[in-house]
């Protein structure tokens, strides 16, 4: 095969995964003009179209999906191997990109991560923050961070963190108002301030268990937030109930800024693990990024 050949494949997977010329063309470094050119080469010479194109989006055809299933892990691989082969060098090197919780960020992987850091001046991490149940390989991630439960079982989980429990808490002047709940029921009569999950757009039920029972609670609010500090934030401004990792209202429950409720309903749960697929080939600065990262008793 003509290199020119497999620029242009490289070109088509990278418009198949962005579905958008625009945000393929920038990360190829090039017009949009000149890839729209390139894949009309590439649709010529193999007489089938690969692209339904709209004014609004592009999505693959049956043949371009096929193809884009059958190039995409094989360009990952080589990217692997040629990753692994620059890890040969000195000192390791590479990015390292994970998607996590603010919270599991915040309490796992910078503190966790820091003295790596400054020993390894090479290693860059990029740490996104998502709710959602992103699918790293197809978001292209080295890694994701989630509780344990939530983790597929066909990739490689290592645990990272102690078992976490969750909190409902709200501050003292909201209290002055209205009842405290005793039970999960009690919640809708209460201003309870919601975490939007962007996988699917819905809300996030609060999670109950008691006894071996299991609940789960749609609340309902003036607030909708799609991250943790601005829903605690809300909470010690007096505006609502949270439901936020036990971990992040510690000092504010100690200080008397915050009031906790439903405590013996909030169990214990699997904490948080980094997982990644069985079949990654890891190098050396993964390996570290791993090894620091792993929960130690």
């Amino acid at each position: 095969m003509q290199r020119g050949h497999l620029d242009d494949l490289l070109a088509f997977v990278a418009v198949g995964r962005e579905r958008s010329f625009t945000k393929a063309a920038a990360k190829l470094g090039v017009s949009q003009s000149a890839l729209s050119h390139t894949i009309r080469g590439l649709e010529a010479r193999l007489g089938v179209r690969l692209l339904t194109r709209t004014t609004r989006s592009v999505s693959p055809t049956e043949a371009g999906e096929r193809l884009l299933q059958t190039l995409g892990p094989r360009f990952e691989e080589i990217e692997a191997e040629l990753a692994a082969v620059r890890e040969l060098r000195d000192k390791p090197a590479g990015t390292f990109r994970v998607t996590a919780t603010e919270n599991a960020a915040d309490t796992i992987l910078v503190p966790k991560l820091a003295p790596l850091l400054r020993q390894y001046p090479d290693i860059k991490v990029e740490i996104m923050i998502d709710y959602g149940l992103t699918d790293i390989v197809a978001e292209r991630y080295d890694a994701g961070v989630r509780s344990g439960e939530q983790v597929a079982k066909d990739m490689i989980a290592v645990r990272i963190g102690p078992d976490l429990r969750m909190a409902v808490v709200g501050a003292l002047p909201y209290f002055r108002k209205r009842p405290e709940p005793r039970t999960p029921q009690d919640l809708i009569g209460h201003n309870c301030i919601n975490l939007r999950l962007p996988t699917r757009g819905g809300l996030y039920a609060w999670e109950f268990e008691k006894d071996g029972r299991e609940l789960r609670v749609r609340v309902d609010g003036q607030l909708t937030f799609n991250g943790t500090a601005q829903m605690l934030n809300a909470a010690l401004a007096g505006l609502g109930l949270a439901y936020v990792p036990e971990s992040m209202v510690e000092r504010d429950l100690a200080k008397g800024r915050l009031k906790r409720v439903l405590e013996d309903w909030c169990a214990p749960y699997s904490g948080y693990h980094l997982y990644y697929p069985s079949r990654r080939q890891p190098s050396a600065a993964f390996t570290l990024v791993v090894e620091a990262l792993r929960y130690r008793t």
